[in-house]
């Protein structure tokens, strides 16, 4: 079960306070002390071998055997640790070193801790410490005492009373200043919010309380229990690819102590998470890597052994008939290979499993992207039909002009004939009335007509600049381009002016809806929207343009992302002296805005 292996990597540390034995001893452990401390497996053995316990007193055989059960708990040998720590207990009881016996104790309590599903109770040994420490009034051992306590309740998914213990444990670290033990426990309080409360954000606060506090005491250990940990609070958010890095952190940190225990949890973590990420290749990688690697821990022998061997010592039959402990080891040889067998049966079950799912997966994928295919196809297919609707507008609207323009001229040349040349035949008139009679109200009336004729002209070229789209102008050639499109019910546009009252010039209109024209095309063809905004709005001397879509978005940095639209319509902004900006984001939809001057 997942959270029991996410308590093993961050309790264990925390349970074990190294041994300092006070009473005066007929032997010398300051060479094993240091090689404890430079944390050299061989030369902690090196030192042990080189000790001779011969002829002597109870307390440096027990402190010979306590040091030997240590370095084999710090090897993964835990049945080995657990015979010695009860052999380490058994002689200090007879010499009365109390104080060594609760180290034995707290040594058996982290060797027990190291085995999944193990049957033999702690309740005795936790009673005895907490029986001890009221006598003593020993503070770090109800530190231990305190956090056995939550780790109980965390079992039962009791996340208050968990909480409370272990900030208990905390008030006791803060008192004796052990910054390392504060960071250990607030990964403790971690574990509680991701088991009990399923709570990854509050579990990932405190879990990354401890960080600094591990770099700085470059405690890699734990800095890799904790990498453990906040990627299984990342799998619990479902981010598996960020819970895969932490796992990965966690297994580059090099181990000297308990490499193997630690790292069969790691692969299976692992493999757990890729093939939920369905990543099924390195996911048959890892659980490939975990499944050696427990075949050579052999928990299940371990704790064969274990059971024994504390069955031995309840009924006090301690023996030292190393002959009767080699036909239980062979005994329990025979039940590993036999459990091996059984294994690597599964194992070939589970990569037949494996590959059909893989197998299985490659069939879904290939036609996920047919499908994908089709999609894109059909997609494709509709933006032709969009950008052809575009270019028929287009032509309707060119028609439309052309249409406008001819009939702007068949006006302009009646008006050309039908009022300014009668007027001027009117003028020719008076002029000879001039020449044949001194008048002056002749001259006053040629004079009024032509100004007359001035004005007539003035109102033929006010005309004549209207400009035409449509025969109605930009704002309802836009109106309809956008009318036509939101028909087809895939995309609304809204429109939106303001100031734009007078028409401008036929050139300048054409050039700015062939604009607004590309940038539609643009949006139906790229950006995935549902809804598009143009808004123009007229100033006293420039025209501001917005148009706007709730699409995907895109990199205006991109170049590749542009295309030859946009290209085209900053080339006509550029040409009109205008100025043009993008404001996009992935996700967010799109905004364009084009200022362009009037005069």
């Amino acid at each position: 079960m997942r959270i029991e292996k996410i308590k093993y990597l961050i309790l264990i540390s925390a349970f074990f306070l190294n041994a300092d034995f006070s009473y005066a001893q007929n032997l010398d452990f300051e060479n094993v002390w240091n090689a404890f401390d430079s944390d050299n497996n061989n030369k902690i053995l090196e030192t042990l071998q080189a000790i001779d316990t011969i002829n002597s007193s109870d307390q440096d055989i027990g402190t010979w055997y306590f040091y030997y059960a240590d370095y084999q708990l710090r090897i993964d040998n835990q049945h080995i640790a657990y015979d010695y720590a009860l052999k380490s207990k058994q002689k200090f009881n007879e010499a009365n070193l109390k104080n060594d016996v609760k180290d034995c104790n707290l040594l058996i309590l982290d060797i027990l801790n190291h085995q999944n599903d193990i049957k033999v109770s702690k309740d005795d040994i936790v009673e005895e410490l907490y029986k001890y420490a009221q006598k003593e009034n020993d503070s770090t051992l109800y530190r231990s005492i305190y956090r056995i306590k939550a780790v109980e309740f965390l079992d039962k998914k009791d996340a208050k009373n968990s909480i409370l213990y272990f900030n208990k444990v905390i008030e006791v670290d803060k008192h004796l200043n052990d910054t390392l033990q504060v960071a250990l426990t607030y990964m403790n309080i971690g574990t509680v919010y991701a088991y009990a409360l399923k709570n990854a954000d509050s579990a990932l606060i405190y879990t990354k309380k401890a960080i600094p506090v591990l770099k700085k005491n470059k405690d890699f250990k734990n800095l890799a229990h904790n990498y453990n940990n906040q990627a299984y609070h990342y799998e619990l958010k479902k981010n598996y690819l960020k819970a895969i890095e932490y796992y990965k952190k966690a297994d580059s940190i090099p181990l000297k102590k308990n490499i193997a225990k630690t790292k069969v949890i790691f692969y299976e973590n692992m493999a757990d998470t890729y093939e939920k990420a369905k990543d099924y290749k390195n996911a048959a990688i890892y659980l490939k890597k975990f499944i050696n690697l427990k075949d050579s821990i052999g928990d299940e022998f371990q704790n064969i052994a274990i059971n024994e061997t504390n069955s031995k010592y309840n009924t006090k039959t301690i023996s030292a008939d190393l002959s009767k402990l080699q036909t239980l080891y062979t005994l329990v040889d025979t039940e590993r290979e036999n459990e091996k067998k059984r294994k690597n049966s599964q194992l070939i079950i589970s990569l037949i499993v494996l590959a059909l799912v893989i197998i299985s997966a490659y069939l879904i994928q290939k036609n996920t992207r047919k499908k994908q295919l089709l999609a894109e196809q059909a997609k494709d297919l509709e933006a032709q039909k969009v950008s052809t609707l575009l270019k028929e507008q287009e032509l309707s609207s060119i028609d439309a002009m052309i249409e406008g323009q001819e009939k702007e001229r068949k006006r302009i040349a009646e008006d050309l004939h039908d009022d300014l040349g009668a007027l001027m035949a009117t003028v020719k008139l008076h002029f000879e009335n001039i020449e044949t009679a001194q008048n002056e109200d002749a001259v006053t009336k040629t004079s009024s007509l032509l100004d007359e004729a001035y004005d007539k002209i003035r109102t033929i070229a006010h005309a004549k600049n209207a400009g035409v789209i449509a025969n109605q102008g930009l704002l309802v050639a836009v109106t309809n381009m956008s009318a036509k499109i939101s028909s087809a019910n895939k995309m609304n546009i809204e429109v939106i002016s303001f100031g734009l009252e007078e028409r401008l010039e036929n050139s300048l209109e054409l050039s700015l809806f062939r604009m607004i024209q590309e940038l539609i095309a643009n949006i139906i063809k790229h950006s995935e929207a549902t809804n598009a905004t143009i808004q123009l709005t007229q100033h006293e001397k420039n025209l501001n343009i917005i148009v706007e879509d709730n699409g995907k978005g895109f990199d205006p940095s991109n170049n590749k992302s542009s295309g030859i639209g946009l290209e085209t319509i900053k080339k006509r902004v550029e040409h009109l002296n205008g100025k043009l900006s993008i404001d996009s984001t992935l996700g967010k939809g799109t905004t364009i805005l084009v200022d362009v001057p009037l005069l």
